[in-house]
């Protein structure tokens, strides 16, 4: 009896979706959740896989939108993140995070080239600003090392 409370009462934490059309398991499908959020794209034993489309619907991300490579239900291999800020990742991604070469380009028009690892900027790479300015360097963790 206490499991099925314990149930029931994460229930609304786990949020509900539907396959609205095409083949969601193994084949080419439209999946949306009671989120907003909906993937159009390529699936594999139920999960992302192959080539989709992701669009946020959810509040912190409403907007933003991830077309690419998945595998097994993340992204990764090649793709684009738009954010509705205006701002793009564009490149290598592994795991659900950034990870290899890719270009981080800001609304403001400034722009990071270079190596990523974990989300961060890791490894050789050039921040251009939007007036022409620009560090050529290594990065560790987010930050230029050196001057």
């Amino acid at each position: 009896m206490k499991k099925l409370l314990l149930i029931l009462l994460c229930l609304p934490m786990i949020g509900f979706g539907q396959c609205i059309s095409g083949d969601c398991q193994n084949g080419h499908g439209t999946y949306t959740w009671d989120s907003g959020n909906k993937y159009v794209g390529e699936y594999k034993d139920g999960k992302k896989h192959g080539q989709g489309t992701l669009t946020y619907g959810k509040r912190e991300w409403k907007g933003d939108e991830y077309k690419g490579e998945w595998k097994h239900g993340n992204k990764s291999g090649q793709g684009t993140y738009t954010f509705a800020s205006g701002n793009k990742y564009e490149g290598e991604w592994k795991d659900d995070e950034r990870n290899g070469q890719g270009t981080f380009t800001y609304a403001s028009g400034s722009k990071f080239e270079g190596e990523w690892k974990d989300n961060k900027r890791n490894g050789q790479g050039t921040f251009t600003y939007a007036s022409g300015s620009k560090f050529e360097g290594k990065w560790k963790d987010d930050e230029l090392l050196g001057e």
